[in-house]
């Protein structure tokens, strides 16, 4: 599995992220190109998603760096739960289903940024429906506001890990607080099919 990020190539091996070209071996970090020709190091981020407290976190050597209010799946659709890693990310993404083609703009149900995961048709976007976060209501995907978005598009990076857990336990309670009153599920109705 291999990775392109600036103007070099990585490749994940054996848990370690090793860059083609004749830079530094570092673990779990990214080495791209800053702008300027030189290269950066950047250490590897962790999505943390509770599908019970509708949250998720964004983690950084185990210290929460920012939390956001989430929709998951609905009942019919649910989010799919394991650990999966950012393969793309896009601004203004065009959103296609079934013939229907949507442009970039307020009627895009997958917000202004996608960060899509390598479980395909599944992926982190923002929304057309505000009203939904919080709620069991997409049909798999992670949807945040779309301000949300635009902020959590800004800490994440391909390569990232993204655990999403469908149950509570010491580690998501540990996350996310141990007292939480879970959002009741309210059927969610009408939508457009897909990943969203």
């Amino acid at each position: 599995m291999s990775w392109t990020t600036g103007r070099g190539k990585l490749v994940r091996t054996f848990g370690w992220l090793v860059p083609t070209l004749s830079t530094i071996l570092t673990p779990c970090a990214f080495t791209q190109d800053n702008g300027t020709g030189l290269a950066s190091t950047r250490v590897s981020r962790q999505i943390i998603v509770s599908i019970p407290d509708r949250k998720l976190v964004v983690m950084q050597n185990g210290a929460v760096l920012r939390e956001f209010p989430i929709a998951v799946g609905a009942n019919a659709s649910p989010s799919p739960t394991g650990t999966f890693e950012i393969v793309n990310r896009l601004s203004d993404p065009t959103y296609y289903h079934a013939g229907i083609v949507l442009p970039p703009g307020a009627d895009n149900p997958l917000g202004p940024r996608w960060v899509g995961l390598n479980q395909k048709g599944y992926g982190i976007h923002g929304t057309n429906a505000p009203g939904s976060i919080g709620k069991a209501a997409s049909h798999g995907c992670i949807r945040l506001r779309n301000r949300d978005m635009v902020q959590f598009f800004a800490l994440v990076h391909v390569g990232d890990t993204v655990e999403i857990h469908g149950a509570r336990d010491e580690e998501i309670a540990a996350i996310f607080g141990s007292d939480t009153n879970a959002p009741v599920d309210i059927p969610a109705s009408g939508g457009t099919a897909g990943g969203q």
